[in-house]
């Protein structure tokens, strides 16, 4: 297959040598994009294959890898290359003997410390030095003194915009103008600092190794660390093992309950645009929520 033949070249540049043997085999790798075992010489690689239009997406995650890397606080894989060949993108990452972190005490207190250590990674501005996506949706990272503004113009108002664009109008946008309106409202006493986040941190986002928690498909930029641990409450797979080991480490500040659904809200307008109607009364009932409390 050609396209082996490409990536293998591409890959030798970067000391990795298809070794003789098995073919690449597909193995699970989420909803996006097509992932595969690669064995080389120096071991195997995991692979994400797609179109040639996730290029970007892949350079973006790639950099994201290296930005949680350069932190030294959570492990994550390792970046073996990145490129194209033929008509698709792909991305190697160093192979993972993954298991699930959901039900392992020591390795969710370990990722509650280490998560809030990754947060001490801090910034003087909101954002990040490129855009990247939040799933295959585009994430606007452009710098930003203000988290509020940020949040507003680069969040909400965007998801806002793509739901309108994909027939998601009447009450949805009603309440968003609203809240969008009222947003600041929710920092009256909270002024947070631009931390370094996962982005994306949901519970099929984190594994473990030999006990040790490891991240992977990131989100990356800098902004309220109470984002992440918003994402981590939406979908499951995070103990209380996590949250008191994080506190303990750093506590939130006093208020944060008030500004969870806020956070959530984004990641659930961005389902809302990625897979549909599935997701419009939830984003609505966060949005009642979070208005009726603004009153």
């Amino acid at each position: 297959m050609s396209d082996w033949l490409q990536i293998g070249e591409a890959l030798e540049v970067h000391g990795f040598r298809l070794a003789d043997g098995p073919a690449p085999r597909s193995v699970s790798g989420g909803d996006i994009s097509a992932a595969w075992r690669l064995e080389t010489d120096q071991g195997p690689l995991f692979l994400k294959t797609g179109p040639l239009e996730f290029l970007d997406l892949f350079e973006a995650e790639a950099a994201g890898l290296q930005e949680l890397a350069a932190a030294d606080a959570v492990r994550v894989p390792g970046v073996a290359a990145q490129g194209s060949s033929g008509n698709g993108a792909w991305l190697a990452l160093e192979w993972l003997d993954l298991e699930r972190a959901a039900n392992q005490p020591r390795t969710q207190r370990l990722l509650g410390r280490q998560l809030a250590l990754l947060h001490r990674r801090a910034r003087e501005s909101f954002g990040w030095h490129r855009d990247n996506t939040i799933g295959t949706t585009p994430q606007q990272n452009d710098p930003d003194l203000d988290w509020v503004r940020f949040f507003r113009q680069r969040r909400l108002l965007v998801q806002l915009q793509l739901a309108e664009s994909n027939g998601f109008g009447g009450e949805l946008l009603e309440e968003g103008a609203k809240l969008a309106r009222s947003l600041a409202r929710l920092f009256d006493d909270y002024e947070p600092s631009p931390s370094l986040l996962h982005g994306d941190l949901w519970g099929g986002n984190v594994g473990s190794v030999d006990g040790q928690p490891v991240m992977f498909d990131p989100a990356v930029y800098y902004g309220d660390r109470e984002s992440d641990l918003a994402m981590t409450r939406l979908f499951g797979g995070f103990g209380g093992e996590f949250y008191r080991a994080y506190e303990r480490e750093w506590p939130l500040h006093r208020g944060s309950s008030r500004r969870v659904a806020l956070y959530q809200l984004y990641h659930v307008l961005n389902h809302l645009n990625m897979f549909g109607r599935s997701y419009l009364g939830r984003a609505l009932g966060l949005m009642r929520e979070l208005n009726r409390g603004l009153q």
